[in-house]
């Protein structure tokens, strides 16, 4: 039996589901982001049950079929954005098409319905987010990061980042550097 869940993009929230699942004595083949196999069908006894016990974490079992779409959206940009080592080399229209197995544009018009916003402007909030992240490890240069999320340069980067924070990766570079600083003279 598959579920799915909503609000689950993170390895934390698989280990939540994970023992939760566990607590339940329930066998489970795989827990994906947002998806879970079970080896056997719920009585709605344990489906009451396993909802409510993930409530408790903000994670939601879905039942609505465009919601169930839009999380499965929302967790393979998740999942490209945050936890792969490389981007999609085809254009993410095509490569979210194929995953999917639904033509970009229902997914696209569908996405923008339910959420209000553009699959590009979560894509871009996402890679923005990444970038924060890459700078506070301070591992990579800004040309290595615009490499490693295929913008086409640091100028892209740039521009995007200022566009949604507000400020330029260097800026912020430098206020972590502050607040890393002053945690030291602690």
């Amino acid at each position: 039996m598959k579920l799915l869940i909503k609000n689950m993009v993170s390895i934390r929230c698989k280990m939540i589901v994970k023992s939760e699942l566990d607590n339940m004595q329930l066998q489970y083949t795989n827990v994906e982001l947002g998806e879970v196999e079970i080896r056997e069908e719920l009585n709605p006894k344990q489906y009451n049950q396993l909802k409510a016990a993930l409530l408790t974490y903000g994670l939601e079992l879905m039942e609505n079929k465009k919601t169930i779409i839009i999380e499965k959206i929302k967790n393979i940009i998740v999942e490209m954005i945050h936890y792969s080592d490389n981007l999609p080399e085809t254009n993410f229209s095509d490569y979210l098409s194929k995953k999917m197995n639904y033509d970009y544009n229902y997914l696209s018009n569908l996405f923008s319905e339910v959420k209000g916003i553009t699959i590009e402007q979560y894509i871009i909030a996402h890679k923005i987010e990444r970038v924060k992240e890459l700078l506070i490890y301070d591992e990579l240069t800004l040309t290595e990061i615009a490499h490693k999320l295929h913008y086409s340069g640091v100028a892209h980067l740039s521009n995007q980042f200022k566009k949604v924070t507000g400020l330029t990766p260097s800026f912020f570079k430098k206020m972590r550097d502050k607040r890393f600083k002053a945690r030291e003279d602690l």
